[in-house]
């Protein structure tokens, strides 16, 4: 998936902990296979090479993965969307090269295929179909936070009662450390990312963190953010970074990248209506602000 995992679990037996750790690799192989746009065979590319032509039939699991992306897109408004595979990656490399933005015409101009709504599901067939030629979807916002939750649960299956599966700062905890006490989880402070700035006791928790530190242009002193609005084609500004944290991996990575297209107001106000969701938002003035349901440690 173009990322690390790293597993870690509770078990006694070194043995059995290697096989069961070898079978959450098999998982999240499986899942890269089904998700990834960078193989020909794969169900993503099948789904987009034939945009504008016809339904493909997919996977029960892929179908319902991108039923549960256009709802995730419904409720943030497009400000997540899978078919934002579609905008034209030329214009943004976001590296040293990258010495201007493009103008506000021609940054339109290379979304205009990211619309949610031109994907059609047919629920009784089990297809996908993208209604415009030049469509593509992608799993780059939802898919490493899906595998996590997939490799977490089959560890669970296997009778691994604890243990964390972390997907490149994507991380799903459940059950404890050896010690009994709730898993200890850093976020990391967005000017030094290799320090944390807060910690949170976390069990059968996910949290996922979306930030501009990681990827980024500085064009005339100003840093720009790898996140692109899907409605204007231009970078997002106001946030360094998004924290969630929710029950669920795939939420958690889902609902980071729309918070910082939204800002920190409309934002929060998302996801204080969310249902067993909180969030930690740094804004560029280092500012830190946060949902009603959660308790910072510093």
């Amino acid at each position: 998936m173009g990322n690390r995992f790293e597993i870690s679990i509770v078990v006694d037996d070194v043995v059995l902990a290697e096989a069961h750790i070898d079978a959450a690799i098999d998982e999240i192989r499986r899942i890269e296979k089904l998700l990834t746009t960078f193989s020909d065979d794969s169900q993503t590319n099948e789904i987009n090479r034939n945009a504008g032509i016809k339904p493909v039939r997919v996977d029960e699991e892929v179908f319902s993965l991108v039923a549960r992306s256009l709802k995730i897109s419904s409720i943030t408004q497009g400000s997540f969307d899978i078919t934002y595979g579609s905008i034209d990656k030329s214009l943004w490399n976001f590296d040293i090269n990258m010495k201007a933005l493009p103008d506000a015409e021609t940054a339109r101009e290379s979304v205009r295929l990211i619309n949610y709504q031109n994907v059609l599901l047919d629920a009784e067939n089990s297809t996908v179909f993208l209604k415009e030629k030049g469509m593509r979807i992608g799993f780059g916002g939802i898919g490493k936070g899906y595998a996590a939750d997939k490799a977490k649960n089959l560890l669970q299956q296997r009778g691994v009662a604890s243990g964390i599966v972390n997907a490149a700062g994507d991380l799903v905890t459940w059950g404890t450390q050896p010690s009994g006490k709730a898993w200890t989880i850093a976020i990391a402070d967005p000017d030094q990312s290799s320090t944390p700035f807060s910690t949170l006791n976390i069990s059968n928790m996910a949290i996922a963190t979306s930030g501009n530190y990681e990827k980024y242009a500085v064009i005339n002193g100003k840093r720009y953010s790898h996140t692109i609005d899907p409605k204007t084609g231009l970078p997002v500004g106001g946030i360094k970074s998004v924290s969630i944290i929710c029950p669920s991996a795939e939420l958690a990575d889902a609902m980071a990248t729309p918070v910082m297209v939204m800002g920190v107001k409309v934002g929060l106000d998302l996801i204080n209506q969310l249902p067993q969701m909180a969030c930690v938002i740094i804004d560029d003035y280092s500012r830190v602000h946060h949902s009603k349901n959660i308790n910072l440690k510093n």
